[in-house]
């Protein structure tokens, strides 16, 4: 999420080699951290836990270690890794005369994966990881057992604290990372124990490697030697999806590039590959994602056409062949080229056609061989087919019903002057008494207002169909103006902000998470171009005779009371609609005031997951999320 920030006059017009900073050794990571973890909230703070926990996988796919300790300290702020691999050397480096631990910890593109005469594969080649982990810690601590002996450092904040001491002898070799992330670097520094145990589960899948993990949940062991294709047969039950036949196609290859897939086809939903490259998950796919999605493709129009099972009156696209397609791919590379150092997307361009060569005739023979397997997967594809043909009819009629609506706009849109979508707002406000006050409190330049009545449709367990009869929906697609589902033409999008705004409890909160539901579904290109916002209003005002303040939140107001030396009036909302004109526009629609939070998708895999958990049609993983945050929910409604 990002938050808007008003542009600011330059502070000076000098500007001379005075003005040059040049930032040493670690400086660099501390000052922009983002550019070597992706960022500094959840995401960027769990993945300084991958770095390590890779360096550890690397010396499992290597032959070095078979065992991976993860330990969480009880206040889920500190976090132990251990491996029993060679252990990181920790004799002198003769150019820069350090112990290669703490160089390794201490300089960043140091480290032995540069060649190959160390690690065949490898998931980090940047020599980057660890030493990106120290600069971000407030406290870290190397362990190393190797030759005997127990060897052992400390730093703070990628500064050696200790010179290398022995503790004493040591059985077996390893290495122990110990870390605390930086309360001054990230927004939270409380990891979460499902995430990382998830994460762990899969590397014992795909690495066949036993793992423990103790956290506040107790100790949980991970032994998975069935490999990727188990994985693949958790992930699946773990969507609660049907297979269209039980049996799956399973690939090893061993030249190279190095490679497993486990594939399978369910009844319903789109296609969905969890793709890895040397043990690291790539959630943007890559050249070997899609040379996997077009040998499948390949494989199947074979089969069709030699057996005469292309219909002639029904033309199959390549997503309809992959429709309901659910595959683990795992390639290792000696030499791989990813996108920026979170390591998201493989752009190795000869990786494409070697993984498409490799999938498509042993598919095409499993296919002969299995024909009742064939035939339950061309079943089910023809389906699709179908079902994406009267699928893209409903959309067209949507489509032309916003499109006769288009010089007449919904009644209740408040619509702005400007006819400049780069500068236009739409604000998306939770029922028409709010919507009064919006309409009063905006700039009419450029912000519009549409207020929706009752309760948003639930568009995960909605079709088309429904949200075409849906009069909400439809006004809200018709205001958009760029079309929904496969039809979506961003370039006639009439608001380059489209913001979310809804009541501060939990009421609001849920329409909010049905309208993010809505744009995920069936206008992701908005979410992905950065155009969907959600909008934050205050819960409460503490005004004294000196000063108005708003508390977004409990936390707020209660940090806030600390800081006044009167006790203030205290002020609750109830909801948008009590907040007047002046009062809303000075905390939420002003851009010199407010805090806009933008939606991404930084894990299209856990969005998906979230989604259906939180509104799909099985209640089960709803009653259990409730359950866990059942005292905050009370919290917001007392």
């Amino acid at each position: 999420m990002a938050t808007t920030m008003s542009r600011s006059k330059p502070v000076s017009e000098q500007y001379t080699a005075q003005d040059i900073q040049v930032l040493s050794g670690l400086e660099p990571v501390r000052v922009r951290p983002a550019m070597y973890i992706g960022g500094v909230d959840k995401a960027g703070l769990h993945h300084l836990v991958w770095e390590i926990v890779d360096n550890c996988i690397d010396e499992v796919m290597n032959g070095h270690a078979d065992r991976i300790e993860v330990e969480l300290e009880p206040d889920l702020q500190g976090i132990k890794i251990t491996d029993n691999g060679r252990g990181i050397p920790i004799d002198i480096h003769e150019q820069f005369n350090k112990p290669a631990l703490e160089l390794i910890l201490t300089t960043l593109h140091a480290g032995g994966k540069f060649s190959q005469g160390n690690y065949q594969y490898s998931g980090g080649l940047h020599g980057v990881g660890a030493s990106v982990v120290n600069a971000l810690s407030e406290k870290l601590e190397a362990r190393v057992k190797r030759g005997g002996k127990l060897y052992c450092q400390s730093y703070c904040r990628g500064e050696a604290m200790t010179p290398l001491q022995i503790l004493g002898d040591a059985h077996g070799s390893g290495t122990t990372i110990a870390f605390r992330p930086d309360t001054e670097i990230f927004a939270t520094t409380t990891f979460d124990p499902k995430v990382i145990e998830e994460r762990l589960e899969a590397k014992s899948y795909l690495h066949r490697v036993k793992i423990t993990f103790k956290g506040p949940g107790g100790t949980h062991r991970f032994d998975h030697g069935q490999g990727i294709d188990g994985y693949l047969a958790r992930l699946v039950d773990h969507e609660q999806r049907n297979p269209s036949y039980e049996q799956t196609f399973f690939l090893q290859r061993d030249n190279e590039p190095r490679m497993e897939a486990a594939l399978a086809w369910v009844e319903d939903g789109d296609e969905r590959v969890w793709s890895y490259v040397n043990g690291i998950p790539t959630a943007q796919g890559g050249t070997h994602d899609l040379g996997l999605r077009a040998g499948v493709v390949r494989a199947l129009r074979n089969y069709m056409e030699t057996h005469n099972l292309t219909p002639k009156n029904l033309k199959l696209s390549a997503e309809d062949l992959r429709d309901g397609l659910r595959c683990v791919l795992s390639v290792y590379v000696k030499e791989p080229q990813f996108k920026g150092q979170t390591k998201e997307r493989l752009n190795n361009p000869e990786v494409q056609s070697l993984v498409t060569n490799g999938v498509a005739p042993a598919l095409e023979q499993f296919l002969n061989a299995n024909p009742k397997h064939a035939e339950a997967v061309i079943e089910r594809i023809l389906q699709a087919a179908r079902s994406r043909v009267a699928q893209r009819e409903a959309i067209d009629m949507v489509t032309r019903k916003t499109a006769t609506t288009r010089l007449n706009l919904p009644g209740k849109l408040a619509d702005c002057s400007s006819n400049r979508p780069s500068e236009c707002e739409l604000f998306v406000v939770e029922g028409d008494s709010a919507g009064g006050s919006a309409k009063q409190a905006r700039d009419r330049k450029n912000q519009a207002i549409l207020p929706l009545r009752g309760k948003v449709l639930n568009t995960e367990q909605a079709n088309l169909s429904k949200i075409q009869q849906n009069k909400e929906i439809l006004n809200l697609i018709s205001a958009l103006g760029c079309g929904v589902g496969n039809k979506i033409d961003l370039s006639k999008l009439r608001y380059h902000k489209v913001v979310i705004l809804t009541d501060a409890d939990s009421d609001g909160h849920h329409i909010a998470g049905l309208l993010i539901t809505f744009f995920y579904r069936y206008l992701p290109d908005l979410i992905r171009a950065g155009h969907v916002y959600l909008g934050r209003p205050p819960l409460y005002r503490l005004r004294t005779s000196k000063q108005t303040l708003w508390a977004w939140d409990d936390r707020e107001k209660e940090r806030l009371l600390r800081t006044q030396r009167a006790k203030p009036e205290i002020t609750r909302f109830k909801g948008l609609g009590e907040m007047s004109p002046q009062q809303l526009k000075e905390t939420t629609l002003d851009p010199a005031s407010r805090t806009l939070y933008r939606v991404a998708l930084r894990d299209e895999e856990a969005a998906d997951l979230a989604v259906r958990d939180c509104f799909g049609k099985d209640p089960a993983p709803r009653f259990q999320l409730v359950m866990e945050h059942a005292r905050e929910v009370e919290a917001q409604d007392a």
